[in-house]
């Protein structure tokens, strides 16, 4: 049967609707995070918590320029009434550089030096210089640090204790890492509507190829990611 123009132009618009929507996710610099009712363990990678999630894709480098999609990577970020969770899925097909005797007992000072993925995260959006890292890596090795960047140096708290817990999966072409942490390292816990500011990186490989992926692109001169003004806006909703 033979349709009328206008009913497959709308057609049309409608079967492109999900990948305008992915474009979005990959593109826009405001990333909405679901609300769960349900806490559970970091340890379920696979827990069907996650699907409720954005499913934000990671396809730059921090120039901006388009990564190989073995190094490409996705996050889905939950909240609840007492925690944030963190998940990323990296595509890997390359050497993993990572520790051949990980300590998964305290934090690791130049974790970043190996492949991780990272969140940055700004709770008050006034004061974006000051914000809270977290890396994990696929070993599940982990660190946290409390930053604030002045005009002429960055100050890191080495001594910031979050408390946050880590997991992290080895999989055939695939790296699965998630991160969970309690609001009160955070200084607040937020209410729906609210928004707070940050970013989501990878590192990954090793020099001279090194790759530096950003989801909001910092667009330095050199690979560098503590750029508060790339930051982009986490907003909670329910």
């Amino acid at each position: 049967m033979k349709l009328p123009g206008f009913v497959l132009v709308g057609l049309l618009f409608f079967c492109t609707l999900p990948s305008l929507a992915q474009n979005k996710n990959v593109n826009s610099k405001l990333l909405r995070l679901t609300y769960t009712t349900n806490d559970f363990s970091i340890n379920e990678l696979s827990s069907a918590q996650w699907d409720k999630a954005v499913d934000v894709s990671i396809t730059k480098y921090w120039s901006g320029k388009s990564a190989p999609t073995g190094r490409q990577f996705k996050a889905r970020l939950l909240w609840s009434k007492t925690a944030l969770y963190i998940r990323f899925e990296a595509n890997q097909s390359e050497p993993l550089i990572v520790s051949e005797k990980p300590d998964l007992t305290k934090k690791i000072k130049g974790l970043w030096d190996r492949d991780v993925c990272e969140i940055f995260i700004a709770p008050n959006k006034n004061v974006r210089n000051k914000y809270f890292e977290f890396e994990i890596a696929p070993t599940g090795e982990w660190i946290d640090v409390g930053i604030e960047v002045l005009p002429h140096k960055r100050e890191s708290d080495w001594d910031y204790a979050s408390g946050m817990q880590s997991a992290a999966k080895i999989d055939k072409d695939k790296v699965v890492m998630a991160i969970k942490i309690d609001w009160k390292a955070l200084g607040k816990t937020p209410r729906a509507g609210d928004i707070w500011l940050g970013n989501l990186f990878r590192c990954v490989g090793k020099d001279p190829t090194r790759g530096y992926l950003s989801w909001q692109p910092t667009k330095t001169k050199e690979p560098a990611f503590h750029v508060p003004k790339a930051f982009g806006e986490f907003q909670f909703v329910k």
